[in-house]
């Protein structure tokens, strides 16, 4: 590319000519979808973040300096930020998806009540009843943590914070063994 289309291209810019972009993606909307492309592996993602690189390039046009880096520097830097920022966002997306598929943490609840365990719901009363009413749920109620979340209308961290503190106090009336095999009959 010219310089003098370059220093054009910069000028309409930094005007907040809108004659810009088009003359930035006519010039350089293949190369930095290239440039998209080598880090997500995905030609949609790669779409999504010459779009989302567009709108941040006229947004921060303001911010550009001839001075500290050529415009397709500048360009090239901006589009592989975004391209990196895209691909851990949709990484850590499928990873949460996963332990959510994976996770029994959401399925918790009672297949059957083991004569061993009969007492626990009188220990229950030994333990704050904040605690006791979120293990009663999830355990004698058979509700997921979810369901709890909904049914008791308290926050689903809160049920999740609540239900560890609560295993956490019974495991101190019961000891770390007979607890694990507490929770294990109620997740068999």
């Amino acid at each position: 590319m010219s310089s003098l289309l370059e220093k054009h291209i910069v000028e309409l810019l930094q005007e907040r000519n809108e004659k810009a972009i088009s003359l930035l993606y006519e010039h350089y909307g293949d190369t930095l979808y290239g440039v998209a492309h080598k880090v997500v592996r995905d030609e949609e993602l790669a779409q999504d973040v010459l779009q989302e690189s567009f709108v941040k390039i006229w947004k921060k046009s303001d911010s550009y300096d001839s001075t500290k880096a050529k415009l397709f520097t500048w360009l090239f830097r901006i589009t592989r930020n975004t391209a990196i920022d895209k691909l851990r966002s949709v990484n850590t997306k499928a990873d949460k998806e996963i332990q959510m598929d994976v996770s029994d943490v959401y399925n918790l609840g009672v297949n059957s009540i083991r004569p061993e365990f009969m007492d626990v719901q009188e220990n229950l009363e030994k333990i704050e009843s904040k605690y006791q009413i979120v293990l009663e749920a999830l355990f004698f109620q058979g509700m997921t943590q979810q369901e709890a979340s909904e049914e008791l209308d308290i926050p689903l961290g809160t049920i999740k914070s609540r239900l560890k503190i609560g295993l956490r106090e019974l495991k101190k009336i019961y000891g770390t063994s007979m607890m694990l095999t507490f929770l294990l009959s109620f997740l068999s």
